[in-house]
């Protein structure tokens, strides 16, 4: 969701969000604690409260046809994360993402054990051992892992399956292009305790194929034809690389 002026004008979210709405979306991430770093680093409670104003104006304009995720980075201190989330809860986020820094899995697990939010984690994790022990240590409920970091699909696939076994749903990190976007359309259509993907709609999203992956009213459209269901548009492919490296090479 885009945020510019949104923290000067909280009303203006309730404006960004009819249009959302009206576009055919159910649900958006908004990351509304700046700065990311130093981390942990916790806020006032004047600063947090305000943050919620975003959530409430969203609320009185859209009321609950709109899902709402906390976007994080890992920032807040234990005790922090955990004041955050009995501010937000009576605003029933869709999720409470990264809340402390995902290194140290106990801690995310006692602020999940202190919040009715849920917390979702995995975008920095890399193998299934990493998210057996988030799972086991009952840290997060959503899954974010991220296809291209994780090992490809067969490997995803495995995360997948395990947080299937713990009733945990994924919603995959997508955020390094798009043939690792195709790729975990690919593993959502084949779990069924897919939740949502994340989704960039960058313009090279669309130009880079020759089909694009199809994003309308709020869904994505598998495609059905062979492999990751896409076909790289070369000339548009060797375009973005000599813009990339000059022409010299």
């Amino acid at each position: 969701m885009p945020t510019t002026g949104v923290w000067e004008d909280p009303s203006k979210a309730g404006v960004i969000a009819e249009k959302l709405v009206k576009e055919g979306n159910t649900a958006c991430k908004i990351d509304p604690f700046m700065p990311y770093f130093p981390l942990p680093r916790d806020f006032p409670l004047k600063t947090i409260k305000h943050a919620a104003k975003i959530f409430q104006a969203i609320r009185d304009a859209v009321g609950d046809e709109l899902e709402i995720g906390i976007g994080t980075h890992g920032q807040f201190s234990t005790a922090g994360a955990i004041r955050v989330a009995k501010v937000f809860e009576e605003y029933h986020p869709y999720w409470f993402e990264e809340p402390v820094p995902p290194e140290n899995v106990e801690e995310m697990a006692r602020v999940a054990a202190h919040t009715s939010i849920p917390i979702a984690t995995g975008e920095r994790l890399v193998t299934k051992y990493e998210f057996a022990n988030l799972l086991e240590k009952q840290a997060a409920q959503i899954i974010q892992l991220d296809v291209g970091q994780c090992g490809g699909i067969l490997e995803s696939k495995k995360i997948a399956s395990l947080a299937e076994s713990h009733y945990a749903m994924i919603a995959p990190h997508m955020y390094v292009g798009p043939i690792a976007a195709a790729a975990a359309v690919q593993l959502d259509t084949c779990s069924p305790n897919f939740l949502i993907q994340e989704y960039n709609g960058a313009s090279l999203h669309n130009e880079i194929f020759l089909t694009p992956v199809k994003f309308e009213n709020g869904f994505i459209d598998p495609p059905t034809t062979p492999g990751l269901g896409l076909e790289l548009n070369e000339e548009v492919v060797e375009r973005q690389l000599v813009a990339r490296r000059g022409p010299d090479g």
